[in-house]
């Protein structure tokens, strides 16, 4: 299964009904219980729009955007998660639950973040700027295992069950 649904044509893109149950249907089949739905025309649009449409135990590594220019910004259109912030040694320093009462949050480029995802069919909006390029657009943390790993599920539980401790 892709990562992705497939870019939009036309001069207007619309958040249909028909589409949310898509997307979402879409991230519960997906090995990675998520599921993307570009909505700029184009990788190459200057700015990058998308939907990301997530399950809960879907593991986002942790990462951040190095380019001057790529501040992320995520908007809850439903669902609820957790945005993890780290330091450079991977050290969870701060969390940002967005729910519909709490439903933005811009992160400046260079600052390590993560996911976790507390609602099924949890949808964000995200905003960068573009074009995307693959070999640039992120670095994921050397201290968090890859995608897909073994460790990966374990890291995740850790994550999910240890930063309450600290936040709460």
């Amino acid at each position: 299964m892709s990562k992705a649904l497939p870019n939009p044509v036309g001069p207007v893109f619309s958040l249909p009904p028909e589409l949310l149950i898509e997307g979402k249907q879409a991230s519960r089949k997906s090995l990675r219980l998520r599921v993307m739905q570009p909505v700029q025309r184009s990788q190459e649009a200057r700015v990058q729009r998308l939907l990301n449409f997530l399950q809960p135990e879907t593991y986002v590594q942790p990462h951040c955007h190095p380019l001057p220019h790529a501040t992320e910004s995520m908007s809850l259109l439903s669902g609820a998660l957790d945005v993890l912030i780290f330091d450079q040694d991977g050290s969870l320093t701060e969390h940002y639950p967005l729910n519909l009462q709490s439903p933005l949050i811009d992160i400046e480029p260079g600052t390590w973040h993560g996911l976790i995802v507390r609602e099924p069919d949890t949808v964000i909006f995200e905003i960068k700027q573009g074009p995307y390029d693959p070999t640039t657009d992120k670095t994921f943390a050397p201290w968090a295992p890859p995608e897909g790993s073994p460790e990966a599920t374990t890291y995740l539980s850790q994550l999910s069950l240890s930063y309450g401790k600290y936040f709460r």
